[in-house]
């Protein structure tokens, strides 16, 4: 696999991905929570990630290109997505999340 390749693996998980809201973490092959992220489709949201040059940050194709695994939370609400999403940020500290290192966001 080429470093520009999506992992199989990953594809694999994304296609899977349920039509519920919650929170996604990307992982790489040691299982380091690389990026945190939620949505109120889980499903349509992870598919952006697999698409070039859609979501326009300059960061997220060196993340999928290094992710190996994406896990799901589902949640009752977007509402609730978002404080998940926040606990989680706090809690694995993903290098490619930028916007609670200063601490002012959330």
């Amino acid at each position: 696999m080429s470093k520009h390749e999506i992992n199989p693996n990953l594809r694999g998980d994304v296609d899977r991905a349920p039509k519920d809201p919650g929170c996604y973490l990307f992982r790489d092959d040691t299982g380091t929570v690389l990026y945190v992220g939620k949505a109120k489709v889980l499903r349509n949201r992870v598919r952006a990630y697999l698409r070039p040059h859609a979501d326009g940050r300059l960061r997220i194709p060196e993340m999928v290109m290094r992710a190996r695994e994406l896990e799901y939370v589902i949640t009752s609400s977007e509402k609730e997505a978002l404080i998940l999403e926040n606990n989680l940020i706090k809690l694995h500290k993903p290098r490619f999340n930028v916007m609670l290192k200063d601490d002012k966001t959330y």
